[in-house]
Parts: C-alpha cells; structure tokens; sequence
C-alpha cells in the first residue's frame, strides 16, 4: 500500500471518528425545561420572563421611535401578558430545544410594520454601543444555555452550529433601558429567563 493511500485512510478515519464525536457530544445536550419541568418543543408558543424580579416583565415588541421596524424588548413590569414565541430547531431532527444547540425564534403574532416577527441581531446602537435585537426576516440563529440555577436560562447569540468554523462576535442577551422601555441586547448584562408553555 502506498504512504499516499495510507495517509489518506488515515485521514479519512479521523475524519469519520471527528464527525462520529460531534454528533455524539450534540445528541446528549440536555434538553432545555419550561417552568412545569417539560421540555421546549419545537412549534409550541412559549413566553420568555426574566427569572428575577424588577428585571421587567415578559418578552414583547416594541415600538422603539414610532416607526417600523419593531424591536424585541420586554414589559415594564411583570404584570404585562408579553407575546409567545415558537422555537425552531437549526437541527431538523431536533424536536425539543436542547442546550447549547441553534434555534431560530419568533412572536406568535402580527406586527403593524407587516414585517416577519423573528428575532434579528441587529446593528449597535449609537448611544450605549450595544447590538440590540430587531424584529425581521431573515433572523439569526441563537442559543440558550443553563444558568446557575436549575431551570434558569441565559440566551445567547453565537450560533456555531450554522457555521463551526466560522469566527462570530458572540454575546449574551440582557435588558437595555431607554427612554421608558425595555429592549433586549448584546454586549451588556445578561438576563436570566425561564420559559412558561402558552
């Protein structure tokens, strides 16, 4: 056998036992509970809250300078009802939502500025320098990952499973307050959340 051929088997063989590891490591990521301990099911309406009080209220859209488009934020205060949003898989044979793993999210509703309602990573914002989420098609890939606290979550922008060798500038999501109203962004403090079935 030629050290071509050899090298070349070698290679394919480590090739096949990379992948092989890969697709073991992604089948075990735990799956990511609501608040009643059931898993997050592809399709199914959700609303996002924050997991600590006086972080505001549930996950909304909002009307950001009286014009289109509308951007993803977050009730005042806990007593507002938010907008359910369905989770879709980057993974199509992922049913439920698994840790670590890309998704895309929308709101399970219809928007004045008659734009697609998935969530959009969008520029930085002039003033805080932070990349606010938009509402959009075309949306980005996230993520959400487990918090210290069993049953608590963080969501994060950094969507390697779309692209493993590919560089993002990732981050997690967190409040930004401005001029009365609660938008949700990158580069800041995180918001923990916890996810109750609609």
């Amino acid at each position: 056998m030629s050290t071509t051929l050899i090298k070349i088997t070698s290679l394919s063989l480590m090739l096949c036992l990379f992948m092989s590891i890969k697709t073991l490591a992604q089948s075990e990521n735990e799956k990511i509970l609501d608040t009643k301990g059931h898993p997050l099911e592809r399709g199914k309406e959700y609303y996002i809250k924050p997991a600590i009080t006086d972080s505001g209220g549930r996950f909304t859209l909002i009307d950001r300078n009286g014009s289109c488009p509308l951007y993803v934020g977050q009730e005042n205060t806990d007593l507002g009802k938010g907008l359910p949003v369905i989770f879709t898989p980057f993974a199509k044979e992922d049913k439920v939502i698994k840790d670590s793993r890309d998704f895309k999210v929308k709101f399970s509703a219809s928007s004045i500025c008659v734009q697609s309602t998935e969530w959009k990573l969008g520029d930085r914002d002039t003033k805080s320098g932070r990349r606010v989420i938009i509402a959009g098609s075309d949306g980005s890939y996230f993520r959400i990952v487990k918090a210290e606290f069993e049953g608590v979550y963080n969501i994060r922008f950094c969507p390697t499973d779309t692209c493993s060798f590919c560089r993002f500038d990732c981050g997690f999501v967190g409040g930004l307050r401005e001029n009365g109203k609660i938008l949700l962004a990158l580069d800041g403090g995180v918001l923990p959340v916890v996810f109750v079935r609609a």
